[in-house]
This record gives structure tokens, sequence and C-alpha cells, in this order.
């Protein structure tokens, strides 16, 4: 047990627990604002060109002088004619098809004040480097993910925490300020790097501090925090109409987390694993006297000492086993078996799809209609049921089955605002937010899903892996809302294609809901496959020890793989 046990004797999840949590857990609202700001910082408005004969005028013009001086469904590019008066009152014909490129560009204001869009003219054929500028973002989110998750388990929890948040403040503010495009996406992108050092962390600490029950708790009760900096977007949106002091505002709010330097302490498991067992009892006695509980040092340290000798056993039975057995498994041997590759791909497309759908979604409310803010709001608002439904049901009604569920509903509900007519529009809405509510809960239980579906040998690399797959419809998922430029509904009906299509493809996967955590990479292979009477074999039997693979790790599921979930 070691520090499971400890933790018990230390009040459980006493009053110092929930306040470090509750602490720990506000981190995720900056990290919300940073990833859904790109919404209201590249907002695309309305646009034409800006004619010769106007001088500073409103985007509104009269009909009479739109078909006068644009081609039909076209803005950028004017004819190019000489606009005098007579042609202006329709007097005279027009003498010429031609047509001439923008030079400058009228937007309206009516929704935003401005934007980078608007700024820099990210239209017409700039229009992709809006869309890449977000691409770039994700692309940050991805590399810190891999690059803070590996420092702070060499370094600490702790530094690496506000390493990130002093990078987001810095890099943040330099967003707002960005002269340029080139300078401003950079900037974006360290921003993005520094969400996953900040969130990847927050979420370890949080996920570290409790006992076995309650991580499930602990994990989505942070994520719900990232939904309340989702809506709280909106908030700023609201009041801040210039995007660069927008940027600012959403950024200086990070300033107030440095101050948990002197509140929240490092990781007791990641002192305990770099053998600094001195220091975790002292913050462990911290926590002891905040929630009034006596313990001596003595007994912490035989609590701890029976963690310690249990693992080292463990590690030497697994280097004993390695030395005999060759090299221990990798991800790629998840491809080297006809079942165990099936399952993996599988498990791949549903991150690949509930990732891209998520941000789709999420990025998507600006083509919705309506109220842009409000659109937000409840973009956000829908995804604390989706947590609450997952705590409620997550335990009772099996992975797959809600997996499965959450996908085709998800799938069905974005495919209907397809063919909604476009005058109900408060229909179309409901439907897209309801396909948001579900591929939120799909969000929350594929991971579960997947750490049970993984053998042990290799669950915490082939979870990275998954991660990374979802990372990268991440970045697509800028691209796929530029696709609305062509057809407005487009994106959604992609996305209700997709999430539907995951949906009934993970049926095929076994259920892992109170079945044994597989092992080893023989485990994996026969969990799910079907004999000739199609009856799926389960991994309580032993296997022989000619097809088993060295045991390497445990069966608990490692925090800052799941912590890529968002």
């Amino acid at each position: 047990m070691g520090y499971d046990e400890a933790i018990i004797h230390l009040g459980d999840f006493g009053r110092y627990q929930k306040i470090i949590y509750f602490l720990i857990c506000l981190t995720s609202i900056p990290v919300a604002f940073h990833k859904l700001a790109g919404v209201f910082l590249l907002a695309k408005p309305d646009f034409r060109c800006a004619l010769p004969f106007e001088n500073g005028s409103s985007y509104e013009l009269p009909t009479h002088l739109l078909n006068l001086s644009y081609p039909q469904n076209e803005r950028c590019s004017y004819y190019d004619v000489d606009y005098t008066e007579e042609y202006l009152n329709g007097s005279i014909p027009r003498s010429s098809n031609d047509t001439k490129t923008c030079s400058s560009y009228v937007y309206d204001r009516s929704k935003y004040l401005n934007s980078a869009v608007t700024e820099w003219n990210l239209v017409c054929g700039r229009d992709f480097m809006a869309a890449t500028s977000d691409s770039l973002f994700m692309l940050g989110v991805l590399l810190g993910s891999i690059v803070f998750g590996q420092l702070s388990d060499k370094y600490g929890r702790k530094p690496i925490l506000f390493a990130s948040l002093v990078i987001q403040v810095l890099f943040g503010v330099l967003a707002g300020v960005a002269p340029e495009y080139f300078t401003y996406t950079f900037a974006r992108l360290m921003v993005g790097a520094t969400t996953s050092g900040v969130f990847l962390v927050a979420y370890v600490v949080a996920m570290e501090m409790v006992g076995p029950d309650k991580r499930l708790y602990a994990g989505i009760f942070v994520m719900m925090f990232f939904s309340v900096g989702f809506m709280l977007t909106a908030v700023f949106a609201y009041f801040v109409h210039d995007w660069r002091w927008l940027q600012i505002a959403l950024t200086l709010p990070g300033l107030i987390f440095m101050f948990y330097y002197w509140i929240i302490p490092e990781s007791a498991r990641w002192l305990l694993s770099k053998g600094r067992k001195d220091c975790a009892i002292a913050n462990m006695q911290k926590a002891a006297r905040f929630n009034k509980v006596e313990i001596s040092d003595e007994a912490l340290s035989e609590l701890l000492d029976e963690g310690e000798n249990s693992e080292e056993k463990a590690k030497q039975k697994l280097e004993d086993q390695e030395l005999d057995e060759g090299p221990p498994p990798s991800v790629w041997d998840l491809f080297c078996y006809p079942n165990l590759r099936r399952k993996t791909l599988l498990i791949f497309l549903d991150w690949l799809v509930t990732s891209g759908v998520y941000y789709g979604l999420s990025w998507n409310t600006n083509n919705l209609g309506g109220n842009v803010l409000l659109n937000f709001v409840i973009s956000g608002a829908v995804e604390i049921p989706a947590y609450i439904f997952l705590l409620l049901t997550l335990n009772r009604w099996g992975r797959r089955s809600i997996l499965c569920g959450c996908l085709v509903m998800a799938g069905l509900s974005l495919l209907a605002t397809v063919i909604i007519p476009e005058r109900m529009h408060t229909l179309m809405i409901a439907c897209a937010m309801l396909g948001k509510l579900a591929i939120t809960a799909s969000y929350g239980t594929v991971y579960i899903f997947s750490a049970e579906q993984f053998p042990t040998v290799v669950r915490n690399v082939a979870l990275g892996a998954a991660s990374m797959v979802a990372r990268i419809s991440g970045m697509m998922a800028p691209f796929l809302n530029f696709l609305a430029t062509i057809w407005k509904p487009l994106p959604l009906l992609i996305c209700g294609s997709l999430s539907l299509a995951a949906g009934l493809l993970s049926l095929l996967l076994p259920e892992t809901h109170n079945k044994p955590m597989l092992e080893t990479i023989a485990d994996g292979e026969r969990f799910g496959k079907k004999t000739k009477g199609d009856v799926y074999l389960e991994t309580g039997q032993e296997l022989r020890a000619a097809e088993a693979q060295p045991l390497k790790g445990s069966g608990e599921t490692n925090g800052s793989t799941i912590a890529n979930g968002h």
C-alpha cells in the first residue's frame, strides 16, 4: 500500500487536501482561457472589398450599390469600372465585367470591434493563415505534453508547474502586443505548450494526493474547472472588445497563481519515487497538523517502508524476468498481433475522432449564427452535465456502452443540424449543443476505456501514443472549420459522420468493466478474441510462460498520461 495507506492516516481527503486540491483545480481555468481564446482572437466577421470611392465608410451598403460593385456571392474582388456618380446612380450601365482584387477591406464591426483577422487582413487568399495559427497552437500543446511531462518526472511537479505559469504569462502578453502575424503565432505556440505544462502537472498533483477510490472523481472535477474557464472566456470577450487587450486580460490572471509557490507542496509521491523520504514525511506532517491528526514520523516511515519494500521486490522480479526473457515489450508489439492490432487501431480512431470533434465544435460557435457569446457559453456549460453523467454511470453501465452511445448520439445530433431548415435556428443550435455534450462525455470515457484495453506492460506508452493521435486531430480541427467557407454545414456534417462511424466501430471492442486488468501482451491478444463459437475469452486464466511477456509496471494508470485528455 505505502503512500495510499499513509494518506488514510493523515485524514484521507481531509481539509488540507481539499484546500490544496481546490487551488490546484483553479489553474485549469486559465488553461481553458488560452485554448478557447482563438475563437475571439481570430474571429472572422463579415467583410467586403473597400471600394475606390469609399473613405472609412460603414460595412453596410444599399442593395443596389452591392449589385453595382460586386459580382454575385463575391467579396474578394469588385468590378473594375469607373465609379462615377452617374454609374452609382444607375444612370449608365456597367462598361465591363472585369474585376479587380481588393487592396483593402471593410469589416462588419457589429459583433467584433476587431480581431487579428481584421488587423492583418487574414481573409480571401490569406484566410488559411488564421487556421494555421490555431493549428500551430495545438502543435504547441502536443510538444508541451511531451516536454513538460518528462521534465515534471525528472525535476518535480512544483518547479515545472511554476515554470510553465511564468512562460505562459510572458508569451501570453507577447501575443497581445505582437506587431505582426508571425510573432503572434510563435507566441501562441509557446502558450499552447505551457497549457500542457500547467494542466498536465496540475492534474498529476491532484491525482497523486488522493487514494485510488477517489481518483475517478478527482480527475473529473479537474476537467469541470476547465469547463468553467471555457464559459468565463466568453465573459471576458463580452467586456473586452479589442483583441489585443482581450489576450492580455486572459493572460494576467496567471499572475495570481504565482503566490501558490508558498502554498502548494511538492508531490509526496514524486519525492518518494526519488528517494527523498524525509521531505515527503515533512510534507505529510504538514497535512496532518492542518487536519488535526497526530502521527509520528516513525509511524509514517513504517507505512511508507511497506510500500517501498513491495515496490522494490516487484522491481527486482521485473529485472530478473527481463534478463531471462529478453527486451521488454514496446508499443510496436501492439501491431504485431492481429487482435491487438485491431483493438489498437479502433482505440486510436476513437481518440482521433473525440479530440477532433471536441475542438471542432468548441471553435465552431462563430458559424452557428445567432448570438456568438451565448452559443459559446452554452457550449462550455453542457460539459458540466456530461461529466456528472460519467460520475453517475461509468462504473454502472460499462465503458463500451457509454463510449458507443455517446459517439452515436453526437453523430446523429450533428448530422441533424445539416437537414434542419435554416429558419429553425434554435433547434439547430440545440442539436449542436447536444452533440457537444455527448462528445465531451465520450472524451471523458475514452482514456479510461483505453487504459483497460492495453496490457500493463505497454499501457503508459500506448496511452501516450493515443494522446499524440488526438493532438494530430486537434491540429486539423481549425482547418475543418475553415471548410465552412465552402459550405456552412460542412464542418458539422464531417464531425457527425466521423462520430457516428467511430461509435458503431467501438462495438467491435470488448467490454472491460469488472474485468481483470490485462498484464501481458499475450493477455491483450487473447482478450476479446472470438473463438469458433464466438465466445469472448476472459483474461483470468493463466497463460503458458512461453507465451507470456514480462510484467512491467503496475495496473494503475499514469495520471500524467490521462491529463492529455484536454
